[in-house]
Order: structure tokens, then C-alpha cells, then sequence
């Protein structure tokens, strides 16, 4: 009963990642709590399984169209890394993994010792923005560039302040959000 349960979850995960643009953990979340498997976290699917199903979905229901929306969203992300290209970018999510559709934000991370730098790029590009600083999950002190582009395209840009090994440290909870036009 557990992995049949599992495996629905995975399903409606799925379509909710798919059709909505929702994020693993609260797609996750949503599908238990709609086929009432709330409280029951040992029956979420790992994001594998998950990651399986989206794939199954949009070869079913998206066949036609998912690729030139992962095309868009690669092409967009190509041209905002190359004009980034001194934070060593690295795309990241559904874009990277070939799953993203219109719906999904762009994921790329940024290594720079000070994210002043970035901010400075973002300045000499005439990005408008809004900025702010927190903390993240890991207690690190994270910038966030927020705006609202003429796109609906979000991208989330992490940081890193290791920037003499990007593969060390990633910083997947370390989200910081820019739209681009």
C-alpha cells in the first residue's frame, strides 16, 4: 500500500510540477495532502522518482511543445550566463535536467567572494532591481536581486563564497530571485 501511495504521489507531483510550476517539495506536499496522506512523510516519493514522472507526464501530455519551451528557457539562460560569465554561472533545475517548461523559473548559481560584485554587474547592465539579505537554512548570509521583468521568466541566482572550488559548496538553499528581460 505504501509504494502504491508513493507512486501516486509521484504522479500528481508531477502533474502539479508540470502544469502549475510548482517546486518538488511543494508539489510533495500538495499531491499527499490531496489524496489524504497528510502527516505520513515516510510515503513522499524521493525527488528521483519524482523527476521520473515529470519526465513521463510531458512526454505524454507536453510531447508537443516542451521542447521549444526548454529551448526558450536554455537560450534565455545561455545569454544571461554569458553576460554573468565573471561569477563562473552554472545553470542548475529543470532547465538543466531538460524538464522545465514556461512555467519553471530559471535556477543558475554564482560563485564571487562578495555579492556586491554581482550587484555591480547587474547596475552596469541597467538591470532594475530591489535587494535584500538574509539568512539561509544553513545560517549563511544570503543577497537576494528581486524584479519584475518583461518577462514572466523568474530567474534564482545563488551565491557561493567559495569561489575557488563551485562544485564544494553548493548552495541550492541559497535561493536569490532577479527577473531578466
Amino acid at each position: 500500500m505504501t509504494s502504491t501511495l508513493s507512486a501516486e504521489i509521484a504522479a500528481t507531483a508531477a502533474r502539479l510540477i508540470v502544469e502549475e510550476g510548482l517546486e518538488y517539495g511543494a508539489a510533495k506536499r500538495r499531491a499527499a495532502r490531496d489524496l489524504g496522506a497528510t502527516g505520513r512523510s515516510s510515503v513522499l516519493p524521493g525527488n528521483d522518482q519524482i523527476e521520473d514522472e515529470v519526465r513521463a507526464y510531458i512526454s505524454l501530455y507536453h510531447a508537443d511543445s516542451q521542447p521549444a519551451e526548454l529551448a526558450a528557457l536554455r537560450d534565455l539562460a545561455a545569454t544571461w550566463m554569458e553576460r554573468l560569465a565573471a561569477f563562473r554561472p552554472h545553470l542548475t533545475g529543470a532547465v538543466w535536467r531538460g524538464t522545465a517548461t514556461h512555467l519553471n523559473d530559471i535556477h543558475i548559481e554564482l560563485y564571487c567572494d562578495d555579492p556586491k560584485a554581482a550587484e555591480l554587474a547587474l547596475i552596469d547592465q541597467r538591470v532594475d532591481y530591489e535587494v535584500s539579505s538574509g539568512e539561509s537554512a544553513r545560517g549563511r548570509q544570503i543577497w537576494s536581486f528581486s524584479r519584475i521583468g518583461w518577462t514572466e521568466t523568474t530567474w534564482r541566482l545563488n551565491f557561493s563564497s567559495d569561489s575557488s572550488n563551485p562544485a564544494a559548496t553548493p548552495t541550492s538553499c541559497d535561493r536569490c530571485r532577479i527577473g531578466m528581460p
